[in-house]
C-alpha cells in the first residue's frame, strides 16, 4: 500500500516537473519573440529603353518600351489626353492636356491641379513640390506624395502662353506604398525623361 502511494506521488512528481519545464520553456520564448520584420515579393524590373511618341498630340516626348499609350477614357476626358500605361507593373501616368488661352485660364488650370494634390492631405504624411529647371530649358513642378495615397508623385508644366501638361501617376492595385518603393522610384525616373525631352508643337 506504501509503495503503491510512494510510486504514485513519483510518477505525479514527474509529471508536474514536466509541466512545469514546458510552461518555463514557453515563458522563455514569449519574453525572447520578436516579430519578423514585413516582407514584400521582389519586382525585377527592365532595364529603361525609350523610344520617341508617336507625333499626334500638340507635345512630344520619350516613352519607355514597356509602355503602351493610350487615349484617355474617361467620360470627361479632352483630346489629347492619355494614359502611359505600363502592363507589367500594372502602373499608369496619365496626362491631361489644356491650351492655354490666357493668364486668366492659365491661373485657373494651376489652380486646379494644386487643388487636386490638396486633395490627398487626408492620406498624405506629406507632400513635397519643388521647382526644376529642365534639360530642354522649359520648366516643372514636381510633387512627391508620402503615405498611403493613390499618386505618388505628379508634375505640372507649362510655357505660360500656349500649352499646360500635367502627370500623375497611379496603381491599379491597392497596397502599401513601402512595396512599391522601387517600381514608384522606376516609374519617376520615367515621367523626368518625358519631361526632359518634352517639345511642344
Amino acid at each position: 500500500m506504501i509503495r503503491t502511494i510512494l510510486i504514485r506521488l513519483c510518477y505525479t512528481g514527474f509529471i508536474g516537473s514536466c509541466l512545469l519545464a514546458v510552461w518555463a520553456c514557453g515563458s522563455s520564448d514569449q519574453a525572447d519573440y520578436v516579430p519578423k520584420p514585413k516582407g514584400y515579393p521582389r519586382i525585377d524590373l527592365p532595364v529603361a529603353e525609350y523610344v520617341p511618341m508617336a507625333p499626334i498630340h500638340p507635345y512630344q516626348f520619350d516613352v519607355n518600351k514597356i509602355a503602351r499609350v493610350l487615349p484617355d477614357t474617361f467620360k470627361r476626358a479632352e483630346p489629347h489626353w492619355i494614359f502611359v500605361y505600363y502592363p507589367t507593373l500594372k502602373a499608369t501616368v496619365q496626362l491631361t492636356y489644356k491650351p492655354v488661352q490666357s493668364l486668366d485660364n492659365l491661373r485657373g488650370m494651376l489652380a486646379d491641379a494644386y487643388k487636386l494634390t490638396a486633395k490627398h492631405n487626408v492620406k498624405a504624411y506629406s507632400i513635397n513640390q519643388q521647382r526644376v529647371q529642365l534639360r530642354n530649358g522649359l520648366s516643372a513642378s514636381l510633387i512627391t506624395l508620402v503615405g498611403e495615397v493613390p499618386t505618388q508623385f505628379q508634375f505640372v508644366t507649362t510655357d505660360t502662353s500656349r500649352h499646360f501638361l500635367r502627370g500623375a501617376l497611379y496603381f491599379d492595385i491597392a497596397t502599401a506604398n513601402d512595396s512599391l518603393a522601387p517600381v514608384i522610384d522606376y516609374v519617376k525616373a520615367d515621367m523626368m525623361r518625358m519631361l526632359n525631352t518634352l517639345t511642344w508643337k
